[in-house]
This record gives structure tokens, C-alpha cells and sequence, in this order.
């Protein structure tokens, strides 16, 4: 493999955070999402307090119970290591990924529009952006009728009244922090702006991570599975196609490709082919690695090498040869001394 495939491949990590195993990185991440997916239900709840929420809200909130039911489908079937369900699970959640960074990106477009309004000469009773209303109702924000940096109190005699003074307050301008209008801009280079974006990258890198450590277990899931296939079949490989590429479990002909599990599964394989299946210098040990921590997890003692040998041999037709027959014709052999 040359220096720029190496470049670009997704990550496999091996471990969670190198301190747990995958499938226990896996359950905390899942956990995570869990919890995230919950304030849908508190969103929906909100709309019997009477608040306003615009359409692009409500589709979140929506999307968040159906992420929520999606979740604790695919959830429980992490310690079964069910390939088809791991393989779904890792697949949702990129899904899920992408879908939340659009939120994100509208949400903040706004936010940022909403913090320029208010930092802006612009008067406007409707905040610009979807579900601006909602973000400037809740924000904190003030409304003043004049945008000033700083009040000056002149005071002067008041025309036609000689014993009396009359204070007159001036508003000026401050044209370090306003413009003319709302921008995206604007909204961006302000103070408290900068805080908001440095927190936001920093959530999306953990949120990139947790997406490869899913990934990368499912993977190790398929691989097991394949592992398990190629020695009940000693088959490990389609023939005509490359040695590179295992066989998927998807296919029609395999039992985990029947139904429409088996063509959901053989579509999310297709999405990402070369990673699923395609075998990596170290994968062996690092199959090897995995369900040997596996088994001191559960407490299991590791195979006796000499069994899992023999069984090998068993299977492929090179054990040792059959007993003679005379040794078969009862369970006793007689030996006599007088010649019969």
C-alpha cells in the first residue's frame, strides 16, 4: 500500500480511546446518542407550553424520536455482534452525522444573523434566517429603538425661560460594532461569535471519532463473521474476483443474504466496499487481538490450540487414517493361547 492510500484510508483503530475495547467504545458512543436523540420528546413537549417553533425545528424534533426508536432497535444487538445489525448501526450513525451537521449549519447561519441584527443600525421586528424568531426570542436580547454605542447629556437654558435649564441626551453611534445590515459576516467577527464556532469544531472532531470507532467495529464484526464462514465452508474467497476481497455476507446464496435484510445489507456493503471487505496487512492480528480481549472480558478461557488443530484437519480431509477393520468388529479383542 503506497504512501497516499495509506494518506487518505479511514482510520481503524483498534481500541477506545486505547484504554476499552471496541465493542465497549461502541456501547458508550450508542449511549451518547441515546441521550442526544431524547430532547426530541422535550422539544415536542415544549409545544404544549404554547412556544412557537418554525418548520425547520419541528422536523428536528421529529427526526430526533425517529432517530430514538431507530437507535434502541439496533442498540441491543452490540454484545450479540449480529453482522447485520452492527453493519446498520454504523451506517445510521454517519447518516446521522451528516444530518446533524445540516442542522448545525442552519442553526448557527442563524444565530450568527441574530447576533448581527442586534449588533447592526438595521430595525426589524422579524429576525432573519429559519427559526429566527424562536433564537431571537430566547436569546436574551434587547430591543432597543435606537442603536447607540454611549448617551452624551448636554445640558443648555431652555428658549424663553430664564431660570430653568433643560437636559437633552444624544445618542452616539457605535461604529466599531455596527453595520448597516444583518450578515453572515458580521455576525461571524463579533466577540462572542468566535467562542461558539472554536466549541463547535472541537464537538464535530469527537463526533468524527466516535463515527470511525463505530465503523471500525462493525468491521471487526464482519470480518469475524467472514473468519466463522471460511472455516465452516473453507471458502473464504469468491472465486473470479480478487484474493483481496472476501465474500460478501450478504449474498443471495448465504443464509445472512435472504429477505430484505440480506439486500439492505448487500446495498450499505456496496456504499463502502473496499472497506468492509477489503483485507489490510494486520488484519489478522488485529481479529486475533480483538477476540482474545473479547474472552477476557466474558471470562472464557482461550481454545486449546491442539483441538481447534485437529478440527481443522478433521474438516479438510487430512486428519489421520481410519482405524483397520478387523478393530472395528467389536468393542473386545480375545487372544487365545492355543492357537484358535
Amino acid at each position: 500500500m503506497g504512501f497516499a492510500t495509506r494518506l487518505f484510508r479511514i482510520p481503524r483503530p483498534q481500541t477506545f480511546l486505547y484504554l476499552m475495547s471496541l465493542r465497549t467504545g461502541t456501547e458508550l458512543i450508542t449511549l451518547s446518542l441515546l441521550l442526544n436523540k431524547v430532547s426530541g420528546i422535550y422539544g415536542l413537549l415544549a409545544l404544549l407550553t404554547g412556544l412557537h417553533l418554525s418548520p425547520l425545528q419541528l422536523s428536528m424534533y421529529i427526526y430526533s424520536l425517529v432517530a430514538l426508536v431507530i437507535t434502541v432497535l439496533l442498540a441491543s444487538h452490540i454484545r450479540t455482534q449480529s453482522p447485520f445489525h452492527c453493519l446498520a448501526l454504523a451506517c445510521f450513525y454517519i447518516l446521522d452525522s451528516l444530518i446533524n451537521a445540516a442542522y448545525t449549519a442552519a442553526f448557527a447561519i442563524t444565530w450568527f444573523l441574530v447576533v448581527s441584527q442586534h449588533h447592526s443600525d438595521a430595525s426589524g421586528d422579524k429576525a432573519p434566517g429559519p427559526g429566527g424568531s424562536t433564537i431571537d426570542e430566547t436569546s436574551g436580547f434587547t430591543s432597543p429603538q435606537y442603536n447607540v454605542g454611549h448617551v452624551d447629556i448636554v445640558a443648555a437654558p431652555d428658549q424663553g425661560v430664564s431660570p430653568g435649564d433643560e437636559a437633552v441626551t444624544v445618542g452616539q453611534p457605535g461604529f466599531s460594532t455596527t453595520a448597516s445590515g444583518p450578515s453572515l459576516g458580521h455576525g461571524v467577527l463579533q466577540p462572542e461569535s468566535m467562542s461558539s464556532i472554536i466549541t463547535i469544531c472541537a464537538l464535530w472532531v469527537v463526533r468524527v471519532y466516535f463515527a470511525v470507532v463505530v465503523m471500525s467495529y462493525a468491521r471487526l464484526v464482519l470480518r469475524q463473521h467472514l473468519a466463522v464462514m471460511s472455516r465452516a465452508t473453507t471458502a473464504s474467497h469468491t472465486s473470479g474476483k480478487s484474493s483481496a476481497m472476501a465474500e460478501n455476507p450478504f449474498s443471495p446464496h448465504l443464509a445472512e443474504g435472504r429477505g430484505w435484510k440480506g439486500k439492505l445489507g448487500r446495498i450499505m456493503v456496496a456504499l463502502g466496499k473496499s472497506y468492509w471487505l477489503g483485507s489490510e496487512e494486520g488484519d489478522e492480528i488485529w481479529m486475533h487481538n480483538a477476540q482474545s480481549y473479547r474472552r477476557r472480558e466474558e471470562g472464557l478461557s482461550s481454545p486449546v490450540p491442539g483441538v481447534v488443530e485437529r478440527e481443522r484437519r478433521r474438516r479438510s480431509g487430512t486428519g489421520p487414517p481410519p482405524p483397520m477393520p478387523p478393530l472395528q468388529a467389536g468393542p473386545f479383542l480375545r487372544v487365545t493361547t492355543d492357537g484358535r
